[in-house]
């Protein structure tokens, strides 16, 4: 019996610039790292590639002042009022720049005690030591204060009101805070709304728009086209974006679904296999101190070619163990259960043998792996090579 399953391998490549040819770098460096490591490719190996390299590559990057451009323009009014930012200096901060910039007072709702990815203002245990009721309580700046102080967060050392703030301030916009849970609150100040949450934006937009709302953007309408020649992403917008300097911002990046392409075109050239390619972003999971929940990009992969669509069709051998041969052992259970796996159906959903396995999407699972793997810092592996992720017990 083999002894190893699914084995995955961060890759390092040199650094990209814009105008590089990514694809290619890729390719070679998958072909160098396979020389090195003496590996022997097959159909259904995955070559991952962080978004993050992508849009270098593609010099997806934008100004502060191409963000308030745009946000002038398609807002057409000097106040505007923003639901539901996530409290990040990485991911927001340059973006709400731009947007300060553009007009000239904001009313700026967060969520509390936490934002939509599990950023925290304040220990959420304060509130039922004060009393208050997060999903009716509205509260003003000076309450909030008055309540639960000037809280700093657990790993940033960052207090988001007071840095967002002096943020919107510095660029000339006046700011007041608004802290509710309830998107339509908002509407009790201002009718042209920026809606700044990532996965309920959708809900947010509709209910607004029900409530009354003149004109509900969200960040995936903002940079969506070019302006002034900056980067732009027609899907995702500002959504996906990262600090790249003080005054930019690198943007999710386009086109991902012609990258992966070209670079299983180039892997089959070169080694007359099928294997399968992705573009990751965030991946998905929760930290369980500072339960930060990862997936602050709009998806986990923007694009990935055809053999990663759908979801696993696993069987759970503990169950198979427990259940159905619980009266085998040795190599007897060995072979009643890779014969098991060989004859399962192909569409396991609501079968008690299954029940346990992760249900959810393979890109999702996989660009997860990745983002764990390639880390966030200076590992250097912005290129991940997995392989077996596809094997089971039976093989």
């Amino acid at each position: 019996m083999r002894t190893v399953g699914t084995v995955v391998r961060g890759v390092r490549c040199p650094v990209i610039r814009q105008g590089d040819d990514l694809a290619q770098i890729v390719c070679d460096s998958i072909l160098a790292m396979g020389e090195e490591q003496k590996v022997e490719f097959h159909d259904r190996d995955i070559v991952a590639v962080t978004e993050a390299v992508v849009a270098r590559a593609q010099g997806n990057y934008a100004t502060v002042d191409a963000i308030a451009k745009d946000v002038a323009g398609k807002f057409g009014t000097d106040t505007i009022g923003m639901v539901f930012p996530i409290t990040s200096r990485n991911r927001f901060a340059i973006c709400l720049r731009g947007i300060a910039k553009g007009v000239k007072k904001i009313y700026l709702q967060l969520s509390y005690p936490s934002d939509e990815v599990g950023n925290h203002l304040f220990d959420p245990e304060l509130m039922d030591q004060k009393g208050i009721n997060p999903y009716t309580d509205v509260l003003d700046e000076k309450k909030y204060r008055e309540l639960f102080g000037y809280e700093k967060h657990t790993f940033t050392g960052v207090d988001y009101v007071e840095y967002f703030g002096e943020l919107i301030r510095s660029c000339g916009c006046e700011v007041e805070f608004i802290f509710s849970n309830k998107v339509t609150t908002i509407l009790d100040y201002t009718k042209n709304i920026l809606c700044c949450d990532i996965h309920t934006r959708a809900r947010s937009k509709r209910l607004l728009q029900a409530g009354g709302a003149e004109k509900v953007l969200c960040l995936n309408d903002i940079l969506n086209t070019s302006v002034d020649g900056n980067g732009y992403n027609e899907a995702y917008g500002l959504l996906g974006s990262n600090k790249a300097t003080e005054d930019t911002v690198k943007l999710f990046p386009r086109d991902c679904g012609a990258f992966v392409g070209r670079v299983q075109e180039l892997l089959k050239q070169a080694t007359g296999k099928t294997i399968e390619v992705m573009v990751y972003g965030d991946g998905a999971f929760k930290d369980p101190v500072g339960k930060i929940w990862e997936l602050a990009d709009p998806v986990v992969s923007p694009a990935y070619t055809s053999g990663l669509a759908g979801t696993p069709n696993e069987l759970k051998l503990k169950y198979l163990a427990d259940n159905d041969f619980a009266g085998l052992s040795g190599k007897e259970l060995d072979d009643a259960i890779r014969e098991s796996i060989r004859n399962k159906d192909g569409d396991l959903k609501g079968n008690m043998a299954s029940q346990g396995t992760t249900p959810r999407q393979l890109t999702d699972l996989i660009g997860s792996l990745c983002d764990l793997t390639s880390g966030s810092g200076d590992k250097g592996t912005p290129i991940i090579f997995i392989q077996g992720y596809f094997d089971n017990y039976s093989m």
